[in-house]
């Protein structure tokens, strides 16, 4: 074995002159890589090593290698220092060829590298390196392109090369500093269909765009353009003075205001009475300068030239340019607008007729102010009820009283029922309603309501009522009075239904109860409703549908009777409802209120008004439709009846017309008060109305 690792040796030193004779011309070789650890000298370059193959040497061009040329080279590299070149045979100077040789004159790779550093590291130091921290030696770093480390630590171990992942920004600009990015050409085409029919043939569309256009230019529609004319257009800006001519373009430009002429004031001869007394001076004096009429002190010169010169020449013109400074000036444009079209067209009130125009009748009689009134279907009787403590029947023609029922108490709400078939007035007194037969009219129809009445049997176990029925004595029953609904609380108002079987009372209480619908034939009461919303002021029944309007104090509402439920609910904004009605079609209702107003609701349209009147001064106490004709009318505490035309129309589309016709005046205020109720004729276009002078007026 060490005869052939010395002919090994022999044979290197012919083999590696020879490979460096053929690359004269190559610079200098850099510094190589430092060695790895300290290793046996058969791992160095020896005869079998250097006549490796040029094959071999690309299959172990790795560290190994690398580390065996470095060895070799820093030992040639040690000899060429000592020598200074190399022999002329172009040997490497490699003496030692013994295996013991090269042990002896082979050191420690480490020890030899460290030796090397520091003196490689004082023969390079300079001022601008003051200390070398490179770890991996001072070699290229292009050596290490191939490899995925960059060199080696002092322990041997790789050191690799950080793992950077290129980003999508990166990529982007690597795309856009390639030139070649997107300018591949492709050689064949993306789809391959043949070109369409229509592609080879004159779309017929644009054929009919041309023949228009054509025909339209032919016409004269189209008009080609004319040719600008290239000379510019000069003109005199200072020419005239003119707004429109040279300041046409300026629409919103206001010429500055002139200054006023001076009067006979500002003369130096002026007459006698503009010339200021010395008490007017001295009131001159103290007033302040904004306040004062004239600007200056008049005064008279004998002669123009003995005028001196303008103390306030220079104050004036100062305020003459602050005038025009600050002044904005703005051209406002007027609307010339007749105020005749902005009041709606109505008709002529002699166009509405018939309704009422003048008082024909007063039915004088009772002592105290008199609150409610109600007419007979038939429109020949009267009832009114008052403080008194009385009802009074009067006929209307003649406004002659024909009965006085004394009714022991203060009469708050009276009506009469509207069947034909029946005759019966219902009063509200204190907490009870009356129900009295007046036996006026045909005597027949008297008989027949008694019958009526006689005719109840009442029930073995009487139910749980709210109010209580009870039936007249024989002392009542000789003026009148037939049955009396007992219900505990002060009863306000009363009211029939259409058919003249029901009637809905409201009590003066809190909670529930405060309306009671009671039912005359079967003599039975009940309370509708179980919760209140809040103090109710009037109810009414709808003329054709089974709906109870019920008036709060700031609110309406309108519930169906057979499904027990609320269908709407009508805000008047007023701050007090006074009063409610319905209009006979039933599609409409109106509602007087403390706050001295008068609301309109078109049922059809919204919950909210559709027209709100303030024709009154004062409180309105009462409201009321006519059932034949269009007219409404209500009743103020000012002492006047308005009568309005409300005609309402089939059609839908079409609003209510609402015209106030007449002012009816003739009650004396009295503590206060005026007219306390309304109520119109069921066949005439006549109204009565009673007021708190203890009358009732019949208005034709």
């Amino acid at each position: 074995m060490a005869g052939s690792r010395g002919a090994g040796r022999t044979a290197a030193p012919s083999v590696r002159p020879e490979k460096r004779r053929s690359e004269p011309e190559l610079e200098p070789e850099p510094e190589p890589e430092p060695p790895l650890l300290c290793t046996s000298p058969l791992s160095h370059s020896t005869g079998s090593d250097s006549g490796v193959s040029d094959s071999e040497e690309s299959v172990f061009s790795g560290l190994e290698d690398s580390g065996s040329d470095s060895s070799e080279d820093d030992d040639e590299g040690d000899e060429e220092g000592e020598d200074g070149a190399l022999d002329d045979e172009g040997h490497s100077g490699i003496k030692k060829t013994t295996e013991e040789q090269v042990q002896a004159s082979t050191p420690c790779p480490r020890t030899e590298m460290a030796s090397a550093r520091i003196g490689d590291e004082y023969a390079e130091d300079s001022s601008d390196e003051e200390d070398i921290r490179n770890t991996v030696g001072n070699v290229p770093l292009e050596w290490y392109d191939d490899f995925p480390h960059v060199g080696y630590d002092l322990d041997g171990r790789r050191i690799y090369k950080p793992l950077r992942t290129r980003d999508e920004l990166d990529q982007f600009l690597d795309k856009m500093d390639d030139p070649d990015y997107c300018g591949d050409v492709m050689i064949h085409p993306v789809t391959n269909r043949p070109a369409d029919k229509r592609s080879f043939i004159p779309s017929l569309v644009e054929k009919e765009k041309v023949s228009r256009m054509v025909h339209a230019i032919k016409m004269g529609w189209i008009q080609p353009r004319r040719p600008r004319d290239p000379t510019p257009s000069f003109y005199d800006l200072w020419a005239q003075e003119d707004p429109n001519a040279v300041l046409g373009r300026h629409k919103m430009h206001v010429p500055a205001p002139k200054l006023a002429l001076p009067g006979h004031a500002e003369s130096y001869n002026p007459p006698p009475e503009y010339l200021l007394s010395e008490e007017e001076r001295l009131a001159w004096e103290q007033q302040e300068p904004g306040e004062r009429k004239l600007s200056f002190l008049p005064r008279k010169f004998p002669s123009l030239r003995a005028v001196p010169a303008y103390g306030r020449f220079i104050q004036e013109r100062f305020e003459r340019c602050l005038d025009l400074y600050l002044c904005p000036r703005q051209r406002k444009m007027r609307v010339n607008v007749d105020p005749e079209d902005l009041i709606p067209k109505l008709p002529r009130p002699r166009d509405l007729q018939p309704f009422p125009t003048c008082q024909a009748l007063v039915y004088r009689g009772h002592s105290d102010l008199v609150r409610c009134l109600s007419v007979s279907p038939g429109g020949q009787w009267l009832v009114s009820g008052s403080d008194d403590g009385s009802l009074r029947l009067w006929e209307v023609a003649t406004a002659r009283c024909v009965r006085t029922v004394p009714v022991g108490g203060v009469v708050k709400s009276v009506a009469w029922n509207p069947s034909p078939a029946v005759c019966l007035v219902a009063a509200a007194v204190e907490d009870s309603v009356l129900l009295l037969n007046p036996a006026l009219g045909d005597r027949l129809v008297a008989g027949s309501t008694d019958q009526l009445l006689s005719a109840f049997v009442p029930p073995e176990e009487p139910p749980l009522q709210p109010a209580r029925w009870l039936e007249a004595s024989e002392e009542e029953r000789q003026v009148g009075l037939r049955l009396r609904i007992c219900h505990g609380k002060p009863v306000t108002q009363v009211t029939w239904h259409g058919r003249g079987d029901y009637l809905a009372v409201v009590l003066a209480t809190q909670g529930h109860t405060q309306v009671l619908i009671h039912q005359l034939s079967r003599r039975r009461s009940q309370s509708p409703f179980r919760r209140s919303h809040g103090q109710v002021q009037r109810v009414a029944f709808h003329p054709a549908r089974p709906f109870l309007l019920v008036a709060s104090q700031r609110s309406v509402r309108l519930y169906h009777l057979l499904r027990q439920e609320l269908t709407k609910k009508l805000m008047p904004n007023c701050k007090w409802v006074s009063s409610l009605a319905v209009h006979p079609a039933g599609d409409n209702v109106i509602c007087g209120s403390y706050d001295s107003k008068l609301v309109w609701f078109d049922l059809d349209l919204s919950t909210k008004p559709y027209r709100m009147l303030r024709h009154h001064k004062k409180a309105l106490r009462a409201v009321a439709f006519h059932p034949r004709y269009p007219l409404f009318a209500s009743g103020s505490d000012d002492g006047s009846v308005i009568v309005c035309h409300g005609m309402v129309y089939n059609d839908l589309l079409q609003n209510p017309l609402l015209v106030p016709v007449k002012v009816l005046k003739g009650h004396v205020l009295t503590r206060d008060l005026g007219v306390l109720d309304v109520i119109f004729h069921p066949t005439q276009p006549w109204v009565f109305s009673s007021g708190a002078d203890g009358t009732v007026r019949l208005f034709t």
